[in-house]
């Protein structure tokens, strides 16, 4: 009787934890995301999208795998060796998802596998097969004569960068099937990641509210004599320890003149007194991205020249946050930017006039953020729109000072206007002098 009612309890738990984790997905919106794709295919098309496989590098060693991310966006999943079909040529549309079938023995080295049910569930998705079917799947698909094109992941950063697994499979299958054409479904899924929904918004929160606690942490041990890597190990174990995924991206450390360097990451010099430390960081929590800088004394006190041009950074950071709104362009927001820091660099006596500003200022003030540090973006969309999460990052590098100095927060673009979804993250002088004098007691 006793155990009776221990299975019973044991099966409403699990009844329980289950219909929450379904309440969970179901939020996610995974179905809906690729419902609004599907008109947005051409008639009598099919989209084929690869999670990815692990990238060899030497011996029996792998790099850490990361799944593709419009794959990630579609279904919830960061599992390697997947595959989901969106097929618009039939009556009505379908979709399928291919996940590795289980390997007891593998199993036992590598850790479980993903089963059709969870798949199922977290995908939000009725067809769960297995990935060895993919070539039977693709020749039967190809056999009717109603499907004249197939969209692939073909993106590609650089003509120079290496093939990605999408790539391949995409030119795979054009040598195959050379009458079926093969476009890019990335523009179709990079235009609806640039609005990010409710769900998406609290992610991003959460990556900044871990970013925060470390730069806390960080702050709390920095000293002068200090290495920027240990600054870096500082905040890497604090977002880690408390349930980031990892890094958004390779941490900036740059103490003195490597603080003037853009996108400096060796971060093996020592934290002098009387120097700035730029860190330009983020954490990323269950698949999405925080960026932030933050640019600290290293002895607790900023210098007389130092917080004079960290003012002026500080100043155009906060003027493009109140700038920002929906039907803006990042290249608007920018002029925004070089205006206040070419303002504050002739008072500064370092240029005469306002399109010298080049010279301490060579990059934009804004990005787009989500699921990549430097998310995607289409030229269709360039005017933002609300539920946009873009970056507000100015910066002066004065290198005859050895100064270099970055203020960047997180926006959400709002219906008319925006919120600085990193704001609790201190950023005035008086602030960070405060709370290092207090931790240095």
């Amino acid at each position: 009787m006793v155990l009776d009612w221990y299975n019973v309890s044991i099966q409403r738990v699990f009844k329980f934890c289950l219909e929450k984790l379904e309440k969970r997905y179901e939020e996610m919106n995974y179905k809906k995301r690729r419902d609004e794709v599907l008109p947005k295919m051409e008639k009598n098309s099919v989209l084929v999208l690869y999670s990815g496989v692990r990238h060899h590098v030497s011996a029996d060693e792998y790099a850490p795998f990361e799944a593709n991310r419009n794959f990630f966006y579609l279904t919830g999943i960061r599992r390697e060796n997947m595959m989901l079909i969106l097929d618009n040529a039939t009556e009505e549309p379908t979709e399928t998802l291919l996940i590795e079938e289980a390997d007891p023995d593998r199993e036992r080295w590598m850790g479980k596998k993903m089963t059709v049910d969870e798949a199922k569930a977290q995908a939000q998705i009725e067809k769960v097969g297995f990935i060895d079917t993919e070539k039977g799947i693709i020749n039967r698909m190809l056999t009717r004569e109603d499907v004249y094109t197939v969209y692939f992941d073909t993106y590609r950063h650089d003509i120079d960068d290496l093939e990605d697994y999408n790539m391949m499979k995409a030119r795979e299958f054009a040598q195959k099937y050379p009458g079926v054409r093969v476009k890019d479904c990335a523009p179709i899924i990079a235009e609806m990641r640039m609005q990010k929904d409710e769900d998406e918004v609290s992610l991003i929160r959460e990556a900044i509210k871990l970013t925060d606690g470390g730069l806390k942490n960080l702050m709390t041990n920095l000293t002068p004599g200090q290495m920027e890597y240990q600054a870096q190990a500082d905040f890497e174990y604090s977002i880690k320890r408390n349930g980031a995924d990892g890094v958004a991206f390779h941490t900036i450390a740059g103490s003195g003149i490597n603080g003037t360097m853009l996108h400096y990451v060796t971060n093996e010099c020592e934290c002098k007194d009387n120097t700035l430390l730029l860190l330009d960081l983020g954490a990323k929590y269950k698949g999405y991205c925080a960026d932030i800088t933050r640019t600290y004394p290293v002895n607790g006190k900023f210098t007389e020249k130092q917080r004079m041009v960290y003012e002026v950074v500080l100043a155009a950071n906060r003027a493009v946050a109140k700038t920002a709104k929906p039907g803006m362009t990042l290249r608007e927001l920018n002029d925004v930017c070089k205006k206040v820091l070419a303002e504050g660099c002739i008072r500064m006596g370092l240029i005469e006039k306002e399109e010298e500003i080049g010279k301490y200022y060579m990059h934009g003030v804004s990005h787009h953020l989500g699921i990549d540090v430097h998310d995607v973006s289409v030229a269709s969309n360039s005017k933002l729109r609300p539920g946009a999460v873009i970056s507000d990052e100015p910066g002066l590098y004065i290198d005859e000072w050895e100064i270099g100095i970055r203020v960047e927060d997180d926006l959400l673009i709002t219906e008319d206007g925006c919120e600085c979804l990193s704001e609790d993250v201190m950023r005035t002088p008086d602030e960070i002098e405060a709370f290092m004098a207090e931790a240095h007691k």
